[in-house]
């Protein structure tokens, strides 16, 4: 089992006890507290969020995020149709990549593909399924972690060596606060984003209840295959108007256009218990998924089944397939120059 310390300190876990074939990399939990009782716990196989915590206004706990019982299962779940990326980080290219082909400085790149003829969320072996190294943990005055990672040149065919870091911040204004930097030895392309399927009633629950608001006007044309298609809709013209707040969709597959830099992107509430999420980044877009079924393959936490609605994913980032667009926005990162994405969920009782 992955279990947490009773402080805010790691705890080490021996990965042979899961029965694994690894090169005995340590397996780490950190878990963080700020003083109005939020607990986050970090997990270094793919700098995965396993849980959040959250009181309530009726003094109860709700852990609001999916995940499993055991390093195997994370694991295990990156073998399924549709693996779900619980709670982990997303690159090196989040979203999906037309073709898994794109051209840079004149040369075209082939990615491997992991999502039919397309590659998805990195490719096979992407951020999400590897070790990163724990460098710091602050334990005082607004908790942090940090981990690193470095992608070695042409991992997934790749340009160049990146070397990425993510800091996880739970501040006391009940904040996670998410930022992420990375360099390059070589012109490359990047978009991080973290993959926590939230559920405000808790992972045992169901979203459909829970009102969600969106703060776009426009979001990207999508494809049978789900690519962008390079056009931009306003949302009052499709199923997917959120402006003002509505239930849960069953099903939503799509990226919003967010047009302010250190914008609020999307909001999530509770009605039932009082908790509200807000989702502020500086990213151009917010993709938006709701999901999470396992189709009892694997139990989740608690031995919890899994469902189609169980969670819903707010991805801050890029847009998808933007190095195949021109008039999309930048992603390429040149050898010299920093990437930077941050991105705050704030949670409130009202």
């Amino acid at each position: 089992m992955l279990k947490n310390s009773n402080s805010q300190f790691s705890t080490t876990i021996n990965p042979k006890s899961f029965g694994l074939n690894t090169e005995r990399e340590n397996v780490l939990q950190h878990t963080l507290r700020n003083k109005n009782g939020f607990e986050l716990t970090v997990m270094n196989y793919g700098a995965t969020i396993t849980a959040l915590k959250i009181p309530t206004k009726n003094n109860e706990i709700v852990d609001v995020v999916l995940g499993f019982d055991t390093l195997e299962e994370y694991k295990k779940s990156f073998q399924m149709e549709g693996a779900p990326y619980f709670g982990a980080v997303i690159g090196r290219y989040a979203g999906r990549i037309n073709n898994g082909t794109f051209n840079l400085n004149g040369k075209q790149i082939q990615l491997n593909k992991n999502h039919g003829k397309h590659s998805l969320h990195g490719g096979i072996n992407s951020f999400s399924n590897v070790f990163w190294k724990v460098i710091l943990v602050k334990n005082n005055e607004n908790p942090s972690i940090q981990l690193e990672y470095t992608s070695a040149e042409n991992e997934e065919n790749f340009p160049g060596e990146l070397s990425i870091k993510v800091t996880y911040t739970l501040s006391e204004e009940n904040e996670l606060i998410i930022n992420y930097w990375a360099s390059t030895t070589k012109d490359t392309i990047v978009n991080l984003t973290h993959h926590s399927y939230f559920n405000l009633e808790g992972h045992k629950g169901c979203v459909l209840n829970q009102e969600l608001e969106i703060f776009s006007n426009k979001m990207l044309e999508i494809n049978s295959e789900n690519i962008p298609t390079g056009n931009y809709l306003p949302v009052d013209q499709t199923h997917f108007d959120f402006s003002s707040p509505k239930k849960c969709p069953e099903s939503i597959d799509n990226s919003f256009i967010i047009e302010k830099e250190n914008a609020l992107a999307a909001s999530l509430l509770n009605s039932k218990n009082g908790l509200k999420m807000n989702v502020y980044t500086n990213q151009p877009s917010v993709h938006i998924y709701v999901g999470g079924n396992c189709s009892k393959q694997i139990k989740g936490k608690n031995n919890t089944d899994y469902h189609a609605t169980s969670g819903i994913c707010f991805e801050t980032q890029n847009f998808p397939d933007a190095p195949n667009h021109a008039h999309f926005p930048n992603s390429i990162l040149k050898k010299g120059e920093k990437y930077h994405q941050k991105t705050i969920f704030k949670f409130e009782n009202i």
